[in-house]
């Protein structure tokens, strides 16, 4: 089969397309054919092992997220059956075996139901980002741990970065969970695709006065912030922020990050620091079951009408695919394994 990967970290140049050999799955396990491979700025990271190269014991295969169809089941799997349509997460967490490959076998926990009419794209856009977005959106006190269709009630959630791919997924679960959702862009064309995601109010920070438009929409203040940019934002979400507020962090730029401190403490900030592959296991599962739903209830679309643009490569051009993250491109980048062999 086709595959992409790497014996040492490093630069997108030590990634390698060629042969591996089939893997099969044991018990419990599932064998999935990828369609459809994600790329998150998750997997240039751990390919890129920071400052120095380090030799790896095996190749490793990157990407944690995908979509394709289950072609092998192991014994004593009864979930799914040859030709369920799936998707996939975590696969390269602590294995060797990511998705950027024609066949991956997973655990069957790691593999979920993608319903008919529901696209690859869909499901090879949940993952890594779905599943931060749901951790950010129930780490307060006022929210379940698991969403539905008017869980979130009543709530305000502040999205930072709504044109991002968590901060996307965030204004959707939010909306489908009945929350109002604001959200902060840096530009006219990603208010429209925020727009487009479902956000009901947009603020410009560098076209308005941020604070001053976010009381404005909410002068009790926000409940949720879902933060991606705490080093420069912290003092913002501590001036909007409601009583008892939490502040849902899920990505670090390797700034120093100041907290204010009294603000915080007059009005009950909970800071809540979130990696999601470490959650604890029943939060995660809590949050699998909720984005199954929402993706069955239509409620996650991608593409640029949706508010997610897509940029796609082939499996050979894994390393663009990984650059182009790294460089910050707008949307999502997938990957398109299937027909990879020609």
């Amino acid at each position: 089969m086709k595959a992409v990967s790497y014996r040492t970290t490093g630069p997108s140049s030590v990634l390698e397309f060629g042969d591996r050999p089939e893997p099969h799955p044991g018990p419990g396990e599932v064998r999935v054919r990828i369609q459809v491979s994600g790329v998150n700025p998750t997997d240039w990271k751990a390919r890129s092992g920071g400052r120095r190269p380090t030799g790896l014991a095996a190749a490793q295969v990157p990407n944690q997220d995908g979509a394709g169809v289950v072609d092998e089941v192991g014994a004593g799997v009864t979930e799914f059956a040859v030709g369920d349509r799936v998707w996939v997460w975590d696969a390269a967490f602590q294995r060797p075996d990511g998705t950027a490959q024609e066949l991956v076998v997973l655990p069957v926990r790691q593999v979920v139901a993608l319903p008919d009419g529901v696209s690859f794209d869909v499901g090879a856009s949940l993952g890594i980002p779905a599943l931060t977005a749901h951790r950010a959106l129930t780490a307060s006190d006022r929210a379940p741990r698991e969403l539905a269709p008017g869980t979130l009630t009543g709530l305000i959630v502040l999205v930072a970065g709504g044109a991002g791919a968590v901060g996307h997924a965030a204004i959707q679960l939010a909306v489908w969970a009945g929350a109002t959702v604001i959200t902060t862009v840096s530009s006219p064309s990603k208010a429209e695709l925020a727009r487009a995601a479902g956000a009901h109010h947009i603020v410009d920070y560098r076209a308005e006065d941020a604070v001053a438009a976010i009381q404005g929409l909410a002068p009790a203040g926000v409940d949720i912030v879902v933060e991606v940019n705490p080093a420069a934002n912290l003092g913002l979400d501590a001036e909007v922020a409601a009583l008892d507020a939490t502040v849902s962090i899920y990505a670090d730029n390797g700034e120093p990050v100041v907290v204010p401190v009294r603000p915080s403490m007059t009005k009950n900030i909970r800071y809540q620091f979130m990696l999601t592959y470490t959650v604890p296991v029943d939060e995660k599962d809590a949050a699998v079951r909720s984005v199954a739903a929402a993706v069955a209830d239509g409620a996650l679309p991608v593409g640029a009408e949706a508010g997610l643009p897509i940029t796609r490569f082939a499996l050979a051009q894994t390393a663009a695919a990984h650059d182009a993250v790294e460089d910050g491109a707008v949307g999502k980048v997938l990957i398109d394994v299937a027909g990879s062999a020609s």
